[in-house]
């Protein structure tokens, strides 16, 4: 995997993946930035939200659950100070279908959690607390 990061101007960056697409990165007004783009630390963050919801999608699909949405709501703490890491994520699943199975619904988070999702386990490894946790919504 490759990506290139270019400076743009004060403290914006244009962010591409080796597939091609773009994400501009920037800064808070009063860090020197315009607060045109993402923080990169946002970036991260919502790297492991999208890593993990697929990974509980494509489980889902492979239990033949009938799902109409899945989403993650991601909340965080950083450490006070420099480096301001993350200490703590909650990934808190809101999927919904029509009558989805609560035990493979739980299966997919936990096999997300522990065994597939390559940027929370490394960020765990890291030694960031992360907790998975899951509501079921009955699709109208």
């Amino acid at each position: 995997m490759k990506g290139l990061v270019r400076w743009q101007q004060d403290v914006c960056f244009l962010a591409e993946s080796e597939s091609g697409h773009q994400v501009v990165m920037d800064g808070p007004e009063d860090a020197g930035g315009r607060n045109q783009g993402f923080r990169p630390m946002e970036l991260l963050l919502l790297g492991v939200g999208g890593c993990t919801s697929y990974d509980v999608v494509m489980i889902l699909k492979k239990a033949r659950q009938s799902i109409a949405d899945c989403q993650v709501q991601i909340d965080a703490l950083r450490a006070d100070g420099t480096p301001a890491v993350f200490t703590k994520i909650n990934l808190h699943f809101k999927v919904v279908g029509q009558d989805l199975n609560e035990k493979h619904v739980a299966r997919a988070v936990k096999l997300s959690a522990e065994k597939y999702c390559s940027a929370s386990l490394m960020l765990e490894a890291g030694g960031v607390d992360i907790q998975h946790t899951f509501e079921i919504v009955e699709a109208i």
